[in-house]
């Protein structure tokens, strides 16, 4: 059976959703401070996409193309760097939920940017989803005044990543997966490492068990897992690719569950089986 270019497109998200599920546990296991983390996640992830450039002939990008990639590589790595502040001072079940907000943002940006708007189907399949993917937490979200701070930080995680959910869906227009992360990875990199040494953290892992742990975030979760995203983020849309990326919470929770012994009670498993419907939903809704 031959597949069409957005059913390749979707295996490619799912897939990507799932190596992207698995971040949190190595973050949970590095000996590293968790902003450095993140720089081992971009800095490692480099030579395999320098490889691969080297592979196949490179169109020479554009001075715009330049900034959407550079564009790319700063919105993730706020991401990362705000995410990580906003979970010290917050509970994990709120952060989940507020980082959890990208798609309504997407959808937001692509109608009041771009004039994008969205269907009513659309729209209520992503209410679904997100839906879903806040009863992940179990129901343990906390608003409070004293949470404020990591809850804003949190939100602004989303932001982040709702910017690069949409400038790698603009880059892949004109772009091959590997000259994107190649170039968004090291504008990251760079970020992310001012950042870490900013707030004092250790940088350099200790042991090999260390060294294994973030060379394993990087090949998982980076090259494996954002670059099938970047790559299926060109064969759908933006909007029903932000929503698929929302299998990712899925998977932390699942695999959560069967390395660390942690609670999946029935309101996880209702989560997690919404969210899959609100994803099934969505994609019909993209196809009207």
């Amino acid at each position: 059976m031959t597949l069409s270019p957005s059913q390749k497109g979707l295996a490619a998200l799912i897939l990507g959703a799932v190596a992207i599920g698995f971040a949190p546990i190595f973050v949970r296991l590095s000996e590293v401070g968790p902003v450095a983390t993140g720089f081992h996640r971009l800095f490692w992830s480099l030579p395999v996409f320098a490889v691969l450039l080297r592979l196949r002939p490179v169109v020479r990008p554009d001075a715009a193309q330049w900034r959407v990639m550079a564009a790319s590589g700063a919105f993730f790595a706020g991401d990362m760097i705000v995410w990580h502040l906003g979970i010290m001072l917050t509970s994990v079940a709120n952060a989940s939920l507020f980082t959890n907000m990208a798609p309504i943002f997407v959808a937001l940006a692509l109608w009041l940017i771009w004039g994008r708007r969205p269907s009513l189907r659309f729209a209520l399949a992503l209410a679904v989803t997100v839906a879903g993917a806040a009863a992940l937490v179990g129901g343990a979200v906390d608003l409070s005044p004293r949470r404020l701070a990591g809850d804003g930080l949190s939100l602004a995680s989303g932001l982040f990543y709702a910017g690069y959910i949409l400038a790698v869906g603009r880059a892949r227009e004109g772009l091959s997966t590997p000259v994107l992360m190649a170039v968004g990875g090291a504008v990251a990199a760079v970020l992310i490492l001012a950042a870490a040494l900013a707030l004092g953290e250790q940088v350099w892992p200790t042991t090999w068990s260390g060294w294994a742990v973030v060379l394993g975030l990087a090949l998982v979760s980076q090259c494996a897992g954002q670059g099938l995203i970047a790559w299926g983020l060109a064969h759908v849309s933006t909007s029903f690719g932000a929503v698929v990326l929302l299998l990712q919470p899925v998977v932390a929770v699942l695999v959560a569950w069967a390395l660390f012994g942690e609670t999946l009670g029935s309101i996880q498993v209702l989560g997690a089986m919404v969210v899959l419907a609100g994803i099934h939903l969505a994609r019909r809704a993209n196809r009207s």
